[in-house]
């Protein structure tokens, strides 16, 4: 027998909140397949965080596997499902990607929640996980993020939340997608490579 123990006095709607509200880890569809032949087929997704002296910033963005362009991103003291839907509804408003595309995450709560799932499947997606604790799931992610933590965040030693809020937006839009070189590309450009094989 399974005994499970609630603070007394909690209410019975709250008793039963995690078997109607668990969050659900979906199939892994890329299967390390980190190839796409055209824009738009494959997001990649993942959140990271970002010290300033003023307390954390969280920082969740998706990468077009095909041009390996940042399409959305979002910024905010929580790291919550609004952070990641706010990115994943920047990067829609942008490219319009036609239905049948695939979302691939981590098995993080924000990713699996049920408002982002219903967000993410509401526009025509594939929902895809990683395998539990496998960052080579989700490779080009984590390589973004350890590329941005080593050219920007690692010395930069923020003072305020504005002050990385806007190093952020910076090295995202103006170097990233638009000059920083990607020898899997052609040494080109996120925007540069779209453009060229748009």
């Amino acid at each position: 027998m399974r005994w499970i123990l609630y603070a007394k006095g909690a209410r019975r709607a709250y008793k039963h909140y995690n078997t109607h509200h668990s969050n659900r880890a979906y199939p892994h569809v890329l299967q390390q397949d980190f190839t796409a032949d055209y824009r738009n087929k494959v997001w990649l997704g993942d959140i990271t965080s970002v010290p300033t002296h003023e307390g954390y910033l969280y920082l969740a963005a998706f990468l077009d596997l095909c041009t390996r362009k940042i399409v959305g991103w979002s910024i905010s003291s929580t790291m919550t499902e609004r952070l990641v839907m706010d990115a994943f509804l920047q990067g829609f408003g942008k490219e319009r990607p036609a239905p049948g595309f695939i979302v691939h995450t981590d098995q993080g709560s924000q990713f699996t929640g049920g408002n982002f799932t219903t967000l993410v499947r509401s526009k025509g997606a594939i929902l895809s996980n990683s395998s539990k604790g496998n960052p080579y799931d989700n490779a080009l992610m984590e390589s973004f993020y350890k590329t941005l933590k080593r050219e920007l965040v690692n010395n930069a030693g923020f003072k305020t939340k504005d002050e990385a809020r806007k190093a952020l937006v910076s090295s995202i839009e103006l170097y990233y997608n638009s000059v920083r070189k990607h020898s899997a590309r052609g040494y080109m450009a996120p925007r540069e490579y779209e453009e060229l094989n748009s």
